[in-house]
């Protein structure tokens, strides 16, 4: 594989002595060379090669170590499996077929670059797959057309032919979105506008070609790269761990190793900021703190969180100067009860509290894990052995107190706000609030947006059918019908987020029914594929101190929550103007609760997750 951030030469013509083309490489400050293998032309009206039956150099020049780490095969990018010539279609696919095999001999587990330029490309396709190769095909795109023509004029015309992001998504699904195919996108001088960048970042881009045309010249001679361009690049960077950068220039160029230079000093100045790097498009199953225990680590990442517990002071505090007025602050106690303790964070978010608000507090910590009750026991033994604190060891439905709370606290909200069943748990313990009492959080709104990302759709199919012990709920393998939790960055957002569901609490319904129904319509602004939804969700903690992981109102630096992902079983190809709708259901049962959603427009499709067959959260 090509290593993270590698800066490769790709070389522009056929390197006739490879070894000290190799040598010229290394010695500019390059990682890996892009070459093309053949060395003898092809006649596609004969299927002959031009000089002999040798059509490539041999396997014996380079060892398989060398092979593997400093070359990426290129393709022949003159056939024409398409074409509509006969003789020449067999005979590029003759060619076809013998370099793909020969690339996938000697550079087994790499990438084999092929070159894309036109919509027609249903056979290359069916040539490519049949193979089977074992390495990855990079797919090389240019983020421009280059032969796009301008017509004032002509102001009909269908510019969709022109748009290479559509060559390569023809491509792509005639491969059925195949996970070994990904991007090698060129550069142009023209940047195009944000909307297709956007949606370039929600693409499997392997690597990035920046032709050696694109450099000017700086005010001290040497090459360098237009702003606008640098940020491009650097965009590029910070959404995709695996990114490539290929410098595409003849190897005999005076510049080789000022490009380089000038390529790593722009990604080592500018490191990626992001604290989640690393954990970026991974697939994780939502957590059932109802139905499983939490261990140390899952408690520890969320107890690390550096916003998330100050905002939960801050209600806190507000509700505790609300509730008890200046003049009775010496002879009135509030009683909070928290209910999910966990290891102790809230209980420091409400002693903090009453110290800063000089408000006098009695504390109940309700956790029904046993390992956590322990550590409980020992937080209050060794810190807080002063406070008034009790630990009542139970489901808190389950609890049946003398006094009742002033305030209830709890952190039982996930990714996608109520898929940890917060609103089954409070409605369950809002018996222990007083009817003037308050409920910390007071109301949380879900949210969800239509996504592409063929690397989240890609993890999910190549996932093991094999159940882990998470999975034990679950009574069927369709992974493609579950809902998961992943920190998205590889994806591209095709409309904002609509409103979804709405819980608040306490809930003094006479009869109490959290099954909800929505359908949600969105526009779309460019061509594009739905592969999924993105679920968020907002809460307000008390009064304005609001809580939120929706895009457009993340709370600064709050990271305890990664978005929620619904997929879809098939992706859905949709065009500029057209309408998404889509319905969400929330479904309740005696022993568990799920999601069901299905698309209504542009087509219809079945509804994912029918009676929860295939995700559940138990109660």
């Amino acid at each position: 594989m090509v290593q993270r951030n590698a800066i490769c030469l790709y070389s522009e013509e056929t390197t006739s002595d490879l070894r000290a083309g190799i040598q010229k490489m290394r010695q500019n400050g390059y990682d890996k060379m892009v070459s093309s293998l053949v060395v003898s032309k092809m006649d596609y009206m004969t299927g002959l090669y031009k000089g002999g039956n040798s059509f490539s150099r041999s396997d014996l020049i380079l060892d398989s170590k060398e092979w593997s780490e400093s070359i990426i095969a290129k393709i022949n990018d003159e056939f024409d499996c398409d074409s509509k010539n006969d003789e020449i279609r067999k005979n590029s696919e003759k060619i076809l077929t013998r370099e793909l095999s020969f690339a996938d001999h000697v550079i087994p587990y790499v990438f084999t670059l092929l070159k894309v330029t036109s919509l027609e490309t249903t056979n290359l396709v069916r040539v490519v797959m049949s193979k089977n190769l074992i390495g990855q095909i990079l797919i090389e795109i240019p983020m421009v057309n280059p032969h796009k023509l301008v017509n004032d004029l002509c102001e009909e015309r269908d510019t969709g032919h022109e748009d290479p992001w559509c060559w390569w998504n023809t491509f792509r699904a005639v491969a059925d979105f195949n996970c070994k195919l990904s991007i090698a996108l060129e550069l142009s001088t023209e940047i195009p506008s944000k909307l297709e960048i956007s949606r370039w970042l929600g693409e499997p881009i392997g690597s990035l070609i920046i032709p050696s045309h694109l450099f000017v010249r700086g005010s001290d001679n040497k090459p360098m790269l237009s702003r606008p361009h640098e940020l491009l690049i650097l965009s590029f960077k910070e959404t995709i761990n695996e990114v490539a950068f290929m410098v595409k220039c003849n190897i005999e160029d005076m510049n080789l190793g000022l490009y380089s230079n000038y390529l790593r000093h722009l990604l080592e100045k500018n490191p990626v900021t992001d604290i989640m790097y690393g954990s970026d498009d991974v697939l994780q199953d939502p957590l059932q703190p109802l139905y499983d225990n939490l261990d140390t680590n899952t408690y520890e990442i969320f107890e690390t969180d550096p916003v998330k517990y100050m905002y939960y002071q801050n209600a806190i505090e507000r509700a505790l100067i609300d509730m008890i007025p200046t003049k009775d602050i010496q002879t009135e106690t509030a009683i909070i009860m928290i209910v999910g303790a966990g290891r102790g964070p809230l209980i420091r978010s409400s002693l903090n509290a009453s110290v800063k608000t000089g408000r006098k507090i009695k504390l109940y910590a309700i956790e029904k894990n046993p390992h956590a009750i322990n550590t409980l026991h020992a937080l209050v033994d060794e810190l807080w052995s002063d406070k008034d604190i009790e630990i009542i060891a139970k489901d808190m439905r389950n609890f049946h107190p003398v006094q009742k709370a002033d305030i209830l606290v709890s952190e039982l909200i996930g990714s996608f706000g109520d898929n940890e069943l917060s609103p089954e748990c409070l409605d369950g313990a809002q018996k222990l609030l007083k009817p003037s009492g308050i409920s910390i959080p007071s109301k949380y709104t879900s949210y969800i947006n239509p996504v592409m990302s063929f690397k989240i759709h890609n993890l999910i199919r190549l996932r093991s059918h094999m159940l882990s012990p998470r999975d034990r709920i679950s009574t069927s393998q369709n992974r493609l019908e579950q809902m998961y939790v992943v920190y998205m960055k590889n994806v591209f957002h095709i409309a904002n987020p609509e409103t979804l569901f709405e819980f608040s609490h306490p809930n003094r319904s006479d009869h109490i029914d959290n099954s909800r129904f929505k359908t949600v319509s969105f526009e779309t602004d460019i061509d594009c594929v739905l592969t999924g939804f993105a679920g968020y969700f907002d809460a307000v903690l008390y009064k304005d101190i609001v809580l939120s992981i929706h895009p457009l109102s993340h709370t600064r630096g709050l990271w305890s929550w990664f978005p929620a992902y619904f997929p879809i079983s098939e992706p859905i190809q949709l065009k500029k103007g057209d309408s998404i709708v889509t319905n969400f259901w929330r479904c309740t049962g005696q022993h568990k609760v799920w999601y069901e959603w299905s698309i209504s427009k542009p087509i219809i499709t079945y509804i994912h997750n029918q009676m929860g067959t295939h995700y559940a959260i138990h109660l």
